[in-house]
């Protein structure tokens, strides 16, 4: 049977030629091809054929004719649509060839047929998936001969060729795999490049079909596929960059999503087409900036995550390329949307790593983020910024690393923890192991420093985390003991002092913690009573507060008590673990025991042995032991020999031996029983050979806190050590002496006797003549008799009396230098002065060894000290010493009181005008003695060493001109307040002593303190009205924060109780209770206005100290308000006042039998004088003329305060007021000159100093004294100054506040004009009226 043939039509000529029998020509030995034969026969005859076909080449003219009609033959449904698979291959490799044998016409002239034909060619090529088949040769020279004569290009006249080749794309794509050889792909791309070259475009199906092999999905199905894809599109760039752009602009720009099934994935492909080449996306960029821009937050936040990987991307050059798209992409690092601005900040690590010249760009947009109200942003600009340090420092500059030291103290846990292990884990790659060469670690030796400081912060949780920074990452614990300590003592060398202090106070508390423990087990070994749980259970919540999260912490501590209580083991290996002979190695095997035990295998976390196990790591000395202190001492021996590798460090040798000793000495607290050794003591022998004060100064101290046991054990020691004790003790500096003193008590047996061979040498050589060589006699008289007062009181009084204060304190052999300073460093402050101070502290150091007053020697000592506070620091008044001597002496007598208020028996003798006398210290004019003495009286407070009434003097700061320390004192409080809350509610004894402890109790004496101000002179003066209110506001702002226990009310109360009493300093005097009931008016006021609880009824009725008020009397009814409803409404709105905060005219502080005491102080030029920055230098009184300019001319010597000094120049000057005020003057020195006199005289009664009444009688009479420039804020309003001096001129200024008033030696000079006001940046552009003030409203 013959089957049809596809006959060609007329018009091609090959078409036309059959044989002349009209039957087709087979090659020669191949018969006929029917339907009739088997399906081997088929394949053996076609076989043939595709011989004959494959051998036949385009030139074959006569051949071409011959075989045409069985080209067409073999394109008949019968062998498209054949079952067998061999037959179909060995058409299609036949159809193959007849291709290229009559290209470039095809013999088929039906574009059916041809698309019949191709599809049928490519179903074909699926055969090529398996390399493995018998076949796959034939399938491989199908594909190589259609790739080479581009036969599928004759496809390009079908109308559908589009189905053709989408059909052909994908079987290509679906059949190639990692089996193939290159050639394979070659001839594929050959094969699909040609149809995307030659075309007329690519449409969105046939670009899909590439397109989809690069979509994550397929490309992690078919690897090869996408590398295919990949190479396909880099070959066709130019031609199909236009299709794809289209696609594009289509999906992004015109929202036409149904144009592909790929729409969804547009921006996976962006991301592939631009790693393959970012030429197929030259028109697409502008769109995606068009897509930045969208209202739509999620399609914003699809493109960031788009551009971050495109800008991020290793070989990326597109921020460079296209800086318009760039710097749209850096602006969604302010975008509204949180999960955009997040995305961005992620995308900062990647480009900081790759591209590190583009961090400049970056670092401005990361410094925002760090600030960003969201915390998971806040944190991940940390991790970007850590993340890129850690592969390279020199990737993250220092503005970067600057934004994550300032997240160290963000508000949030998270984000501080981040930071802080941050920059730990790149200290110890690039300082600790050294990772990247000098120069990286110098750029983070910061780190150190700053994570220590940390430790100020008042978090548990940030106090913690710092001590396991620094066990891991500061000095890893794990490290060999001289590489572990040889890493401590260089860093401790290289701190700096607030750092140091720092790490003192780690080690301090977990000291303490230690002693806690070491308490409760104490309290285990005892019997069980009511007591012993009481006591037990606040040992518990003290070691809870040490712990994270102490609400929770309670419980788990309770457990683990109860655990104590019941396993034996486990309290001795907690008491191994604290014991002071515990090495590292068996604190760190104790741990892991313990850990052990309360592990629970069937829980995986385990909350209650993580709280325990912080408790150990705490507690367990992982660092220092006995080992440990040798090598330490080693690493010092070889600093002080020369052969430490000190310089590498990048420490000098000096200051490496110093800070050594200075380590040991802090270790000397924590770690005494590792010092006692012969090594270590011999090596601290040599230490106090040396030169260096410092290093000799820690040896002694050293010795002082480890050598209890050197007499019994160590004689050679001992030996050795006295007579260079001695020595010290007589002939070494201050702090040397102290020492010295302290370490002979504390050490030997037969103190007495070692103490008398130093102090009867050196009481019999004291000699006023040579102050030089009086300080440290001085101070080792004055240590001994304190440490041995049985022994040495009675012989010290002689000293005290014919010696200290009849030939040292009550004479000035030298004259200082007037150079006006209110303030000079240690070195430039004269020896006689130093020696005087030090008598003070001798005075101070007799009675607090006696602790009695039975020779009412402190009654002389407080009438001394106050007297030196009276006159300013000059107690002759014979005017030959220094500003800054008397400000120091000033400053050593309010210290003086303070010390002996810490003692119960002086405190009751110390009298309410020495008291108010010691308070006005803190409104000093020089700065120093302000900032020391409040620091002396926080420190003495929070120790709860002074009564409460030394609190209020607190109050006081809220005239301090400098805001810094106003600051400071507000904290002070702060402190002070929540430490004896604290105290009070853990321990339940204290109620009994609520008088003393309740910081609430303070109110009174804080009334009484304002009401007894010098300041305080019209008790009706709206302006000194506002100062009293700010003072009170300055304590009640603290102590009303909370409303505990009703305290608001209880406060009220006080105050409405003290109306109801007598001022018990002047209960007679009328005007006094004025002043007492106004203040207690002020200070309802207050409360009232800032509480709305304070009207409920008292818990308890407030008692009153009775050593300040009267007892209320029975028919005395006080229901007068003392401030009228026009100045309550003044006080609260804060209505702006003309000029300063402080009275114009200081005020005299009223004392029974004394006459108010004036003082003529001229004003030096230098550092630290006071006179008021609006002062007119013309009149030389308080008003401030209204059209005067200040201008800055400078910045004040001192440097512990820098202020700016204003020059003011008046516009307008008055010659009346000036002749008026000069005359004033000149009458004023002569006064004073007469009241020297009789100061002197007075007061050379040695301890008994006191006034005559005759004396005051004619101060009274004398001529009037100027008012006196004040030391404290900017001053009043010139209407209100110049009605004051005329109200007033007939009083004296206060006594005990130091002030700066217009000089005697120039007056109306410009030194007159110079003032210090704090922090005045802009005076020139503020008017009068704009002067600061604190309002109750704010």
């Amino acid at each position: 049977m013959d089957f049809p043939s596809a006959q060609p039509k007329p018009p091609t000529a090959l078409c036309g030629v059959v044989s002349s029998d009209g039957k087709i020509t087979y090659p020669p030995g191949v018969k006929e091809i029917t339907d009739k034969i088997t399906n081997d026969e088929v394949v053996k005859r076609l076989k043939m054929v595709v011989k004959t076909f494959m051998d036949m080449d385009q030139d074959s003219e006569d051949e071409k004719q011959q075989y045409l009609p069985l080209a067409l033959h073999l394109a008949s449904e019968f062998f498209l649509r054949n079952p067998n698979k061999d037959v179909r291959l060995l058409v299609a490799c036949c159809l193959a060839d007849i291709f290229r044998i009559y290209a470039p016409e095809a013999p088929y002239t039906s574009h059916d047929k041809l698309k019949d034909i191709f599809l049928f060619i490519t179903r074909q090529l699926k055969g090529l998936e398996d390399t493995k088949s018998p076949q796959f040769n034939r399938y491989f020279y199908l594909l190589e001969n259609l790739a080479w004569v581009k036969s599928y290009n004759i496809c390009f006249e079908l109308e559908d060729c589009n189905e053709i080749f989408i059909q052909l794309f994908r079987t290509l794509f679906s059949v190639i795999n990692n089996s193939h050889n290159k050639k394979v792909q070659m001839h594929m791309l050959d094969l699909m490049s040609s149809i995307i070259m030659e075309g007329d475009g690519v449409t969105q199906e046939l670009l899909d079909s590439i397109l989809i092999n690069l979509i994550p999905a397929h490309k992690n199905l078919n690897k090869q596929a996408f590398d295919l894809a990949k190479v396909l599109l880099k070959r066709t760039v130019q031609i199909i960059e236009a299709s794809i752009a289209n696609f594009f602009n289509q999906v992004l720009v015109l929202g036409r999503s149904s144009v592909s099934d790929l729409s969804e994935h547009v921006f996976d492909l962006i991301q592939e087409l631009f790693a393959i080449d970012p030429h197929l996306l030259l028109s697409v960029m502008p769109q995606l900036e068009f897509k930045l821009k969208s209202n739509d937050g999620e399609e914003r936040l699809a493109v960031v995550r788009l551009l971050a990987k495109l800008f991020g991307s290793k070989d990326s050059d597109l921020a460079t390329q296209n800086r318009p798209l760039w710097q749209c992409f850096l602006g969604r690092f302010n975008d509204i949307h949180v999960p955009v601005r997040l995305e961005s900040v992620k995308f900062a690590s990647h480009c900081l790593m790759n591209h590190p010249d583009l961090a400049k760009d970056l670092t401005e947009y990361l410094k925002v983020r760090s600030h960003d109200p969201e915390e998971a942003i806040r944190h991940d600009v940390i991790v970007t910024i850590i993340t890129a340090g850690k592969r390279d420092l020199s990737l993250v500059n220092d503005q970067l690393l600057g934004f994550v030291r300032e997240r160290t103290l963000d508000k949030r846990w998270r984000v501080r923890k981040e930071a802080m292990m941050g920059l730990a884990q790149l200290y110890k790659k690039y300082c600790l192991h050294a990772e990247a060469g000098r120069e990286a670690a110098e750029k983070v030796s910061w780190i150190k420093d700053k994570l220590l400081h940390i430790y100020y912060q008042n978090s548990i949780d940030d106090k913690l985390l710092v001590e396991k920074i620094f066990a891991q990452y500061l000095v890893p614990h794990n490290l060999e003991t001289e590489e572990r300590m040889k890493c401590l003592y260089y860093l401790y060398a290289s701190l700096d002092p607030n750092a140091v202090k720092a790490l003192n106070e780690m080690w301090k508390c977990q000291n303490l913690l230690r002693s806690h423990v070491r308490e409760l087990l104490d309290l285990h070994k005892q019997p069980a009573s009511e007591a012993n749980s009481s006591a037990m259970f606040g040992k518990l919540m003290t070691i809870a507060k040490n712990l994270p999260d102490p609400g929770k912490a309670q419980d788990f501590v309770k457990k683990f008590n109860q655990v104590l209580g019941d396993d034996e083991k486990l309290r001795s290996q907690l008491e191994l673990l604290i014991s002071p002979t515990c090495s590292c190695k068996q604190a760190d095997v104790c741990v892991r025991e313990i850990a052990r035990k309360l592990a629970n295998p069937k829980q995986p976390t385990n909350p209650f042995l993580e709280m325990v196990k912080f408790l150990l790591e705490r507690i367990a000395p992982v660092h220092i032991d006995s080992e440990a202190i040798s090598a330490l001492v080693k690493l010092m021996n070889k600093s002080i020999e020369g052969t430490a590798d000190d310089e590498e460090e990048g420490v000098s040798p000096d200051t490496a031996i110093r800070a050594g000793l200075e380590l040991l000495k802090v270790l000397s607290f924590t770690h005494p029983t590792s010092f006692h050794s012969a090594e270590t003591y011999e090596s601290l022998l040599q230490c106090l050979r040396m030169e260096d004060d410092k290093v000799a100064e820690a040896a002694i101290q050293i010795f002082r806190n480890t050598g209890h046991k050197i007499e019994t054990d160590l004689p050679q020691i001992r030996s050795t050590l006295i007579p260079i004790l001695h020595q010290k003790a007589k002939r070494g500096t201050p702090h040397q002496a102290k020492q010295a003193v302290h370490c002979i008590h504390a050490i030997f047996t037969n103190k007495e006797v070692q103490l008398a061979q130093i102090f009867e040498p050196l009481s019999r050589s004291l000699n006023a003549d040579v102050p030089e060589q009086l300080i440290t006699p001085l101070v080792s008289l004055g240590h001994i008799s304190m440490l041995a007062p049985d022994q040495f009181a009675s012989p010290m009084k002689s000293v005290v009396a014919n010696f200290i204060v009849k030939d040292l304190l009550m004479n000035d052999r030298s004259t200082g230098e007037k150079n006006g300073k209110l303030w000079s460093p240690d070195e430039e402050v004269s020896p006689e002065v130093l020696a005087k101070v030090q008598a003070i502290k001798l005075l101070v150091r007799w009675l607090l060894g006696m602790k009695n007053n039975q020779s009412k020697s402190a009654n002389s000592t407080l009438r001394l000290l106050s007297a030196m506070l009276v006159s300013e620091g000059d107690l002759t008044e014979q005017k030959r010493i220094s500003k800054s001597d008397m400000s120091r002496l000033r400053l050593a007598a309010g210290s003086a009181i303070m010390k002996l208020a810490q003692e119960p028996c002086y405190h009751e003798i110390i009298t309410p005008e020495q008291f108010q006398l010691c308070a006005l210290v803190i409104n000093d004019e020089c700065y120093q003695v302000r900032q020391i003495f409040a620091q002396k009286l926080h420190k003495a407070l929070v120790k709860l060493l002074l009564p409460l009434e030394y609190m209020a003097i607190f109050a006081l700061c809220a005239k301090d001109p400098v805001k810094e320390r106003r600051a400071h004192a507000r904290q002070c409080l702060l402190k002070n307040i929540s430490i004896r809350r604290e105290y009070i509610k853990q321990n339940p004894m204290a109620t009994e002593k609520l008088l003393s402890l309740l910081p609430e109790y303070v109110v009174p004496y804080m009334i009484h303190l304002l009401a007894h101000d010098p300041d305080f002179t019209k008790p009706q003066d709206v302006d000194q009205l506002r100062d009293i209110k700010e003072c009170l506001w300055f304590m009640l702002e603290v102590l009303m924060t909370k409303n505990e226990n009703n305290s608001h009310a209880f406060m009220k109360k006080m105050a409405e109780n003290i109306k109801l009493t007598r001022d018990a300093q002047s209960p007679d005097e009328p005007k006094t209770n004025e002043k007492l009931y106004t203040v207690c008016d002020v200070a309802l006021c207050v409360i009232n206005s800032k509480s709305a609880l304070c009207n409920a009824d008292s818990p308890k009725d407030p008692v009153l100290p009775t050593k300040f008020f009267t007892q209320p009397e029975k028919d005395f009814c006080n229901d007068r308000s003392y401030i009228s409803e026009e100045t309550r409404v003044l006080l609260l709105t804060g209505k702006p006042k003309p000029a300063g905060v402080l009275g114009a005219v200081n005020k005299p502080l009223s004392a029974t039998g004394r006459k108010p005491y004036v003082r003529s102080t001229g004003t030096e030029p230098g550092s630290n004088i006071n006179v008021n920055s609006e002062l007119n230098p013309s009149t030389g009184n308080r008003s401030r003329e209204p059209n005067s300019e200040a201008s800055e001319t400078g910045v004040s010597e001192n440097e512990e305060n820098p202020v700016r000094i204003i020059s003011v120049t008046p516009v307008k000057t008055e010659p009346v007021k000036n002749k008026e005020i000069n005359s004033d003057q000149a009458t004023q020195g002569n006064i004073s000159t007469d009241r020297g006199k009789k100061r002197t005289a007075a007061a050379s009664g040695a301890e008994n100093i006191q006034q005559k009444t005759e004396e005051k009688k004619a101060d009274e009479t004398g001529p009037p004294a100027p008012p006196k420039a004040r030391r404290g804020r900017r001053p009043k309003s010139e209407s209100q100054g110049s009605a004051t001096k005329n109200d007033e001129t007939n009083k004296s200024a206060g006594r005990g506040r130091k002030r700066a008033a217009v000089g005697q030696e120039s007056p109306g000079g410009p030194e007159a004009g110079n003032a210090k006001a704090p922090k005045l940046q802009d005076v020139a552009k503020k008017a009068a009226p704009a002067e600061r003030q604190i309002d109750l409203q704010r």
